[in-house]
């Protein structure tokens, strides 16, 4: 089963999209618990996005008061086959969110992290990764020449903030084969097509992600972890 992201809208006037609507109810009908950010404020966003009304009695909160009281039960919900659907009280779960801290446990314990479509593939990638980005670098693309790739990646795979870096689609295993001669050590989340069918999402060293990883024509971002 998977933890699920819900971006919401940040105003109170959009709605939800129609897709996200109807997963949401298809999740609800499977049995899926949801967390929120605040009983009060979700209960609210939810029914005016149309979503079903019964539901609300069984919202479980989940905030930087109540998390560490519910992540392992929230584990221990994932592991007996449950979906869980978590919603902020808007925007994106998970991204300077207490839910990140639930992210990181779902990588650590080889549980599915996903989400609902969202349009921001940065913001998405590093709440997906689960680290801690009370702090991070968007370092962009990486550099084509090889001489200033290298030095680049030496760079970047030095410091220890978290780091986001992006490349284009046919050079994403060359990308890790070039990581990996600098330091094959360093923690790194690779998103590989987020949103899509074919979505898949690895977090772990340079060197592991490199073996699993065969050569393919991709999008993707790969968000390195705190040294």
């Amino acid at each position: 089963m998977s933890l699920i992201l819900v971006p919401t809208p940040i105003d109170d006037t959009s709605e939800l999209p129609v897709s996200t609507v109807e997963f949401i109810k298809n999740k609800i009908n499977e049995g899926a618990l949801i967390c929120v950010e605040e009983v009060k404020e979700g209960r609210r966003r939810w029914l005016r996005f149309g979503l079903p009304r019964e539901a609300i009695e069984d919202f479980i909160l989940y905030n930087e008061h109540t998390r560490d009281k519910l992540n392992e039960q929230l584990i221990s919900s994932l592991k007996k086959k449950k979906d869980i659907l978590l919603m902020s009280d808007c925007g994106l779960p998970a991204f300077c969110d207490p839910g990140a801290s639930l992210v990181d446990l779902c990588h650590q314990r080889n549980i599915k992290v996903t989400s609902t479509p969202f349009y921001n593939s940065i913001a998405l990638s590093i709440a997906l990764s689960g680290y801690d980005h009370s702090r991070f670098i968007f370092e962009g693309f990486v550099p084509v020449k090889t001489e200033a790739r290298m030095s680049f990646l030496k760079r970047v795979l030095k410091q220890n903030d978290v780091s986001v870096i992006m490349d284009t689609p046919y050079r994403m295993k060359s990308l890790l084969e070039d990581m990996n001669k600098v330091n094959p050590d360093r923690l790194i989340c690779l998103l590989i097509n987020l949103n899509k069918e074919d979505e898949y999402i690895i977090r772990d060293s340079v060197k592991s992600v490199n073996k699993k990883i065969e050569k393919a024509k991709k999008e993707f971002i790969i968000v390195i972890g705190k040294n």
